[in-house]
């Protein structure tokens, strides 16, 4: 259980999958974007709700082993006895992960009632947390919708585009809904085209998108290259691994499965806290750069969460 506590203000909702990532060296490592960035605010000592759904089998059960070790509230976690505990076979070209994500598992199947039941006394200073896989069943989809409404909490939009997973139809609406917003630059590129405003200046694009859909904050991961925000304010604030003090550690990269979901993470936690958008970008860039050296996307060691 961590043992670091951060004071925050507001209690983070994430809302999504969760899933064994499975290696092409036969190796099984849990994970899926929601589940990565709620186990990373509660290693930093935060309190997330994660909302999601589980199947009745070994899987299901080692989820709910590792919340539980780990000090993390299993309320919004569903048992599903139809589905399947959710799965990705990952393969890894030069470091670079591409995701074959399986079909109708538990976490599609979302029970929106279920979900409201345990929403009741919202933290009003809180915000959701969601992904754009969310967006591939109507019951997953229905379940944001609804609970956006019930609570009125700001929408923290992280984009996961997975093909064949999304259509245009979907995302906009969601896009629309969020006031902060994180994509890769492949993704940049691909609401760009949506938004009819091209993608030659991947700067430019990223002003329109952010001023198009009325978000306080777009930030854009560029891999090695670092990350860049650009707020409603005008303020724009890049960060490159360089200007950080981020370590991966002694056996170098490892794979960068789940560098986004830590850099998340830290902006959510940025957020709730009301610290300077250097401070997050710096603290974001440090700590995915961290995780880089891992296997897998979370550590289960207490200082891993640990910035001094």
């Amino acid at each position: 259980m961590p043992e670091h506590r951060i004071p925050v203000k507001g209690r983070p909702i994430i809302l999504g999958e969760v899933l064994f990532d499975r290696f092409p060296t036969g190796e099984t490592v849990l994970g899926g974007a929601p589940f990565n960035v709620a186990w990373h605010l509660r290693g930093f000592g935060a309190s997330p709700l994660f909302i999601s759904r589980v199947g009745k089998d070994d899987f299901g059960e080692k989820v709910r082993k590792a919340m539980r070790n780990w000090g993390m509230d299993l309320a919004g976690l569903q048992e599903d006895p139809l589905h399947p505990t959710g799965t990705v076979r990952i393969t890894l070209d030069d470091g670079q992960p591409d995701f074959d994500i399986m079909p109708n598992q538990a976490y599609d199947h979302l029970d929106m009632t279920m979900a409201r039941s345990i929403l009741g006394n919202t933290d009003k200073n809180g915000l959701i947390y969601h992904g754009t896989l969310m967006l591939r069943s109507s019951a997953t989809r229905e379940t944001v919708e609804t609970l956006s409404a019930d609570t009125g909490l700001p929408i923290f939009l992280d984009v996961n585009l997975r093909d064949p997973w999304w259509d245009e139809s979907d995302l906009v609406p969601v896009l629309e809904r969020a006031r902060w917003l994180k994509v890769n630059d492949m993704e940049l590129s691909i609401i760009a085209d949506l938004s009819g405003c091209g993608k030659d200046d991947p700067m430019e694009a990223a002003r329109h998108i952010r001023t198009t859909y009325h978000t306080e904050l777009l930030i854009v991961t560029r891999g090695d290259q670092g990350a860049i925000a650009f707020h409603e304010s005008g303020e724009t604030f890049p960060i490159t691994p360089a200007e950080t003090d981020g370590e991966i550690g002694d056996d170098g990269i490892m794979d960068t499965v789940g560098a986004g979901d830590a850099f998340s993470a830290v902006v959510i936690l940025g957020l709730l806290r009301g610290w300077s958008l250097p401070t997050i970008m710096q603290g974001g860039q440090t700590f995915a750069s961290r995780v880089c050296g891992l296997r897998g996307a979370t550590s289960p060691d207490p200082d891993f969460y640990y910035f001094g």
